[in-house]
């Protein structure tokens, strides 16, 4: 069987949200909720950019269609 490519440019992986009970309710600055919400924000951000990239890289290795003779 072949080797599988390389995947170099891997989709970026979401944050996990933090359990209701992971929180200890004593004001903390910054809360682990305050955390996530900026991991996620960097995360969707990421996402949409190896969107971006794949759908570029997808656009490049369509063949062109060949105009008749």
């Amino acid at each position: 069987m072949p080797a599988r490519p390389e995947n170099n440019d891997p989709r970026p992986v979401a944050p996990r949200r933090p359990g209701n009970d992971e929180c200890c309710r004593s004001g903390c600055s910054p809360c682990i909720f305050d955390l996530y919400t900026e991991d996620l924000a960097l995360y969707e951000t990421a996402l949409r950019a190896w969107e971006e990239r794949q759908a570029s890289l997808k656009t490049a290795k369509t063949p062109r269609a060949r105009k008749g003779r």
